[in-house]
């Protein structure tokens, strides 16, 4: 079978402007088997640049994570900077220990410099919300960090923050896609190694501002720590430490940066059996909680012990905890998450007379949030301390949940009691997932476009009362592809594609009154919630 000439002809360009003699040899043994439809693939459009920048698998060819696709993102992200940020622009770059990360940062910071703009490259690999600080800290006009945060070992990734700190949202991102595509041939770039390296000032000034997050108070605790192979140990250590906590008690065989996470089917912490060997530590060293950070610590999960093991609290059962802990210490502000959430923040909110707003999915949209004092979202990014990272911050969560759980175990309670006292006050706020991972992304549009034509008039035993297209917007919410299906008794279902993997998530909630006791409405909002997944698989046909 013979190369089509114009697959060939992309090929054979690609190489030529190629600096990587790996993806260079990878192309050249694609080109030479002749293997039609693996150079198509890699030819098939390009990585899209959105408002999570770019992510995918390493590789040669503009459809994988690659030199020549960093390079052009640099390229056009240097052109977009000289236009819109005024004056001489700044960019700050870190990386983390994923494959290549080292090596794309430093392309883009010589691609940068050549083209006019400062660049400024953190000293080491480091964690993302240290990135997010580092931007506001230097007053750089934007930020780049490579990671690919939880993805699998394969893939790496191209994250943009603009000058407050904040992730790109439209029409930044659609700006600085046309400026990517207008870069020639890499090869022609010119380049600058001039670019400064900075010194451990950054991080240290990042340490000292999280670790002054908690008020004094009780600090007796005992916790276990994993940072998922990735790099969130040497910073997470220092703020404990400097907050004046007892050294973590940390994961052994996942403390050190392993870009091939050897120990983890997923390096996500959400995944199951991700934190098996943080539960076994914690159950060894008899800890008060567990806690991970993922691969670039700006997630972080939590898990405490109870009387048939540990359980790992949700990504919404922390967010509430850390608001509720905000508001009863006077944190005035906007709190805010998103519409994939627990609509519980809505209720603390409103008890304590804070104003509360609810966004698209992603901290790119809860960053932005004016006045913002506390935003969450359910995929455990939190942001407790907006004023230091305007961002998911594993790091800043960590420290906050542990000065919440040595507070209440100094008066003989824990997260799981506090958790039932704010349910009896509320009413038990129960969420849970359904996520489909495919191969053919052709699966999801098909279920969305199903779910669109022939929504279900009943879901789990409750009546689907409205159904809202989130794609044609609304008066506080952009377009976005998904479906929100508002239940009877104040339950609901959100239905999306994932923005970041080749997942359609589906997002669900029922709210169960305590009347009977905490116990007994978990017992009811689990079957309820069992049933819901069911009948909703069924509706998407997959």
């Amino acid at each position: 079978m013979t190369t089509p000439p114009s697959t060939q002809n992309l090929a054979e360009a690609w190489i030529a402007q190629d600096p990587d003699p790996q993806t260079r040899d990878e192309l050249r043994a694609l080109l030479d088997s002749g293997d039609e439809t693996a150079l198509a693939a890699r030819f098939a459009g390009r990585l899209v640049f959105g408002t999570a920048g770019l992510r995918g698998p390493l590789g040669a060819g503009p459809t994988r994570m690659n030199r020549v696709v960093v390079a052009q993102a640099a390229a056009g992200l240097s052109a977009y900077l000289r236009e819109h940020a005024g004056g001489s622009p700044t960019l700050v770059v870190g990386y983390d220990a994923r494959h290549n990360s080292a090596v794309f940062a430093r392309d883009t910071c010589e691609i940068a410099q050549a083209a006019g703009v400062r660049a400024l490259l953190l000293p080491e690999p480091l964690p993302t919300p240290v990135l997010a600080f580092a931007i506001q800290h230097l007053g750089a006009s934007a930020g780049v960090m490579v990671t690919a945060s939880h993805n699998p070992p394969q893939d790496n990734g191209y994250k943009v923050y603009l000058g407050d700190g904040s992730q790109i949202v439209p029409p930044a991102d659609v700006d600085i896609a046309d400026a990517i595509a207008a870069v020639g041939p890499v090869d022609a770039l010119p380049r600058d190694t001039s670019y400064e390296v900075l010194s451990d000032e950054v991080r240290a000034a990042y340490v000292a501002a999280v670790a002054a997050l908690p008020a004094p108070g009780p600090r007796d605790l005992v916790a276990a720590y994993t940072p998922l192979h990735g790099v969130g140990l040497a910073t997470t250590a220092d703020v404990v430490r400097t907050a004046g906590f007892a050294a973590l008690h940390v994961v052994e065989e996942q403390a050190q940066p392993d870009p091939d996470f050897p120990t983890v089917a997923f390096p996500n912490p959400e995944e199951p059996g991700a934190t098996d060997l943080l539960l076994a530590l914690a159950d060894r060293v008899g800890a008060d909680l567990a806690i991970a950070n993922d691969p670039d610590a700006d997630r972080c999960a939590v898990a405490v012990p109870t009387a048939s093991g540990w359980h790992q609290l949700s990504g919404d059962e922390v967010g509430v905890l850390l608001a509720d802990f905000l508001l009863r210490r006077g944190t005035t502000g906007t709190y805010a998450t998103t519409i994939v959430s627990s609509s519980l923040l809505g209720r603390l909110a409103e008890a304590y007379g804070q104003p509360y707003a609810e966004t698209l999915t992603g901290f790119k949209w809860i960053g932005r949030v004016p006045g913002l004092a506390y935003g969450y979202e359910e995929a455990l990014g939190y942001a407790a301390a907006p004023d230091i990272a305007r961002d998911k911050d594993g790091i800043s969560a960590a420290v906050r949940v542990l000065e919440l759980a040595a507070e209440l175990r100094a008066e003989g309670r824990t997260l799981r009691d506090r958790l039932d006292e704010i349910a009896a006050r509320f009413g038990l706020h129960a969420t849970d997932q359904l996520s489909v991972r495919v191969e053919d992304l052709s699966l999801i549009a098909a279920a969305m476009a199903r779910l669109r034509t022939t929504p279900p008039t009943v879901l789990g035993g409750y009546a689907v009362a409205r159904v809202d297209d989130l794609a044609t917007g609304s008066a506080t919410l952009p377009p976005t592809d998904g479906l929100r299906l508002v239940l009877a008794e104040g339950g609901r279902v959100v239905v999306r594609p994932s923005g970041t993997e080749p997942k359609l998530k589906c997002y669900l909630e029922v709210v169960v009154p305590t009347d009977d006791g905490v116990d007994a409405a978990r017992i009811a909002a689990a079957a309820r919630l069992d049933a819901i997944r069911t009948d909703l698989a069924v509706a998407l046909g997959l």
